[in-house]
């Protein structure tokens, strides 16, 4: 089992830049791929980013590419969003998410691939 915790979210300008950290239990993060999700009020949750074990892969939703970069830090067991550009359309929870299977090289965005979920955590961004 693993358990997620994300943080760093909070009210920003547009234009301005948060990094989301998602903080990991366990000994097994290195292995897991691991995803971004948000879902903005009155909408169903969306794929934000994803970054396979290594690093080496990451995908992103096309309305960040460019502004988003998700990363992580096996020793650390954690993973980031680094936000920047934000946009009032970025306003939603996001969430953290690991995939179970190991040594994954596809940094996957289907939410169906994702097993273990964190609570969340809010990004407002005001125009």
């Amino acid at each position: 089992q693993v358990q997620l915790v994300e943080s760093g979210g909070g009210l920003v300008q547009a234009g301005g830049s948060l990094r989301l950290s998602c903080a990991a239990s366990g000994r097994t993060f290195s292995t897991y791929t691991m995803g971004w999700f948000r879902q903005a009020p009155g909408k169903e949750r969306e794929s934000v980013a994803a970054i396979n074990w290594s690093g080496g892969s990451t995908n992103y939703t096309d309305s960040v590419k460019g502004r988003f970069t998700i990363s992580r830090d096996n020793a650390k067991n954690t993973a980031y969003l680094q936000m920047n550009s934000l946009k009032p359309e970025d306003t939603a929870v996001y969430y953290c998410a690991a995939r179970r299977i190991a040594y994954s090289n596809r940094a996957r965005l289907e939410q169906v691939d994702y097993d273990y979920w964190g609570q969340g955590t809010q990004v407002t961004v005001s125009s």
